[in-house]
């Protein structure tokens, strides 16, 4: 069956070594999924360092059921992202991240504010959605998250990170990629004396 998507899985492992680049995720945190058609999903496996990504770290899924019929152990969060997927037929890619400025968010009072400090929040991102702490991983979590993403594109997790959906691999990655930049202008502006740390040093 891998075989027959070789192409399509090529493209996803590309696309997960870029979220690696951009400085979205760091060692094995966070995880991408991609449909593949209309009941095959690729998901990165359980523990994959996305950024480093190779064949033999994805799984292959099936929507309808949840069933991983070849490849590795899907991630933990599998469930997030087939949930999406399933319900949410304009979505093709979702991407689960914990970018250090948007998780800082994520973890402190600021998560609760306007985030239109670009102008690209309002034009790819709208309002996101704020999910309350719960166990990675857990059923609790997937449910809350999937029922957030009818109505947003990107949701934060409370000490936690964050979830987008996009399109295509480009969309998903670059609603990553601005509200990061949102996030680090936030909190430089909360305290002139942040020290920065570039992008692509995580």
């Amino acid at each position: 069956m891998a075989q027959e998507y070789k192409e399509k899985i090529d493209e996803f492992i590309l696309a997960c070594h870029r979220v690696g680049r951009y400085g979205l995720l760091g060692y094995s945190s966070g995880n991408m999924s991609y449909r593949l058609d209309s009941d095959l999903v690729a998901v990165s496996g359980r523990g994959a360092w996305l950024g480093e990504i190779t064949t033999e770290d994805v799984a292959l899924c099936m929507l309808a059921s949840g069933c991983n019929v070849a490849g590795a152990e899907p991630t933990a969060e599998s469930a997030i992202h087939l949930g999406i997927l399933w319900s949410r037929k304009n979505v093709n890619v979702v991407l689960h991240c914990q970018s250090p400025y948007a998780t800082a968010i994520a973890c402190g009072s600021l998560v609760e504010q306007n985030f239109n400090v670009i102008p690209e929040i309002p034009i790819y991102i709208g309002v996101p959605a704020v999910i309350d702490y719960l166990p990675p991983g857990s059923k609790e979590l997937a449910k809350e998250v999937v029922s957030a993403m009818q109505q947003h594109d990107l949701a934060i997790l409370r000490n936690h990170g964050q979830v987008v959906v996009g399109r295509d691999f480009n969309d998903a990655i670059q609603k990553a990629g601005f509200f990061e930049l949102a996030c680090r202008i936030i909190l430089t502006q909360q305290n002139p004396t942040f020290i920065e740390k570039p992008l692509g040093e995580y």
